[in-house]
């Protein structure tokens, strides 16, 4: 009886963690790898269409790659092929962009093919969303799917975590952003074990999908600005007041943002919606330019590659412009994200204060404006801070950033987001 009793209480003695923790690795690990496969493999294809739409094909019209009506021509023909793509496909592409955010809906398989194409045709065409959203969902979706039949003895909320931290870790090439947005996302929840229990496997989802896609898509995040050198008071005081600055300037795009979407809503069919958002990104880039154009990236580092090329006037019109058009494509129904335009836009933003003020280094006003308006968009303490301080290699502004966050985050805090409901009404 003594025995029988000594091997119940084993039995019911509850693992230790490293017990519970091994078996994820190999899990996370796979989950890594195809989350950035599947990445990459978006971004690549995008990539080689754009080239085609904005390069031969034009050429071999006639038209200039940029001039006015080619961009008019691409944009309303992008919309027309999403909208068409979002009516015919099973499950509509997924879910209304303008209601979604990094913390993707768990999707069915049927739906994913038509959000990958939907996404892929929107990132060659030049609307001014980014990859992220969608991605995240794909991945989520193929995650659950996948690994709840090939390991169903997993708890089925494991595959989405893994999938979200693996496909942040891979956009930015770092698993440190997937490990502070999960984090974000724990300290609303119930305690449950330590911190890095709790982060061992997303951690490892993360840092897998980062190396997969360092070594064969090589994101650049980093502008190439002078680093910021030894801090100065002048230096506090300008990133006190770029960040709330840009913050004010992004909540009137969260402002806006309801008002146009219930513009293109009342068109009611994405063969209206989308093409109608296609005219109006057209207009706005005769405005702006083709830099502002595209989720932003590589035209952000080409910007910034000649701070001294473009006037104050000219970097202010290029953000109000990118905002303008970010707000239009999350509106009427492009598939996208809004992470990486609201980089360019603060980007923009900081050159402007720096060409306004020279004596403002250009590090500090670009990652302090950056910081502003990813605060307000997204309402994501840790990734703005985060995307703020990878633009610059300089590990002195990071002490600035988080004393300028501050009264930037009184701003935003508790105010609507840009993120609605489903009935339209905005997320607070």
């Amino acid at each position: 009886m003594a025995q029988d009793t000594r091997r119940e209480a084993r039995s019911t003695r509850p693992a230790s963690p490293a017990r519970v923790l091994l078996p994820l690795i190999l899990p996370a690990v796979a989950v890594g790898v195809a989350a950035s496969l599947v990445y990459v493999g978006l971004s690549v294809a995008a990539e080689q269409l754009q080239r085609v739409l904005w390069g031969p094909l034009p050429d071999a019209l006639g038209i200039g790659p940029y001039s006015v009506l080619w961009m008019f021509v691409m944009l309303v023909a992008t919309g027309i092929a999403v909208g068409l793509v979002v009516w015919k496909a099973p499950g509509h592409a997924g879910p209304d962009p303008a209601t979604t955010g990094l913390n993707a809906p768990q999707l069915p398989p049927v739906v994913l093919p038509g959000l990958l194409l939907a996404t892929g045709l929107m990132l060659a065409g030049g609307p001014s969303l980014g990859p992220e959203n969608p991605i995240i969902a794909v991945n989520v979706g193929l995650a659950a799917w996948l690994g709840g039949r090939l390991l169903a003895r997993m708890p089925g909320s494991l595959w989405p975590m893994l999938a979200e931290a693996a496909t942040i870790g891979a956009l930015f090439g770092t698993p440190v952003a997937a490990a502070l947005v999960i984090s974000e996302a724990l300290a609303g929840r119930p305690a449950r074990g330590l911190l890095w229990d709790n982060l061992f496997a997303p951690l490892t989802a993360a840092a897998v999908g980062a190396l997969t896609t360092s070594l064969l898509y090589r994101p650049a995040f980093d502008l190439g600005l002078p680093p910021l050198g030894h801090p100065r008071w002048q230096d506090l005081l300008a990133a006190l007041v770029l960040a709330p600055v840009a913050a004010l300037l992004g909540m009137c795009a969260v402002r806006a943002f309801p008002c146009v979407h219930a513009a293109f809503q009342r068109l009611r069919h994405p063969m209206l919606m989308l093409p109608a958002g296609g005219l109006v990104l057209g207009v706005l880039a005769a405005l702006g330019g083709h830099l502002t154009l595209f989720k932003g990236l590589s035209e952000m580092g080409e910007l910034a590659h000649d701070p001294t090329g473009w006037t104050a006037g000219q970097f202010a019109t290029l953000a109000v412009v990118k905002l303008a058009a970010m707000v239009v494509a999350a509106s009427c129904g492009f598939r996208g994200g809004r992470i990486f335009p609201s980089v360019f836009v603060g980007a923009a933003l900081g050159l402007c204060a720096h060409a306004l003020v020279p004596a403002v280094p250009a590090a500090l006003s670009v990652s302090a404006s950056v910081l502003g308006m990813l605060l307000a968009i997204t309402r994501q303490g840790w990734v703005s801070l985060f995307t703020a301080a990878v633009l610059v290699v300089s590990p002195v502004i990071i002490a600035l950033l988080c004393i300028a966050s501050l009264p930037a985050w009184l701003l935003v805090t508790g105010r609507q987001q840009m993120q609605l409901r489903s009935d339209g009404t905005p997320v607070r």
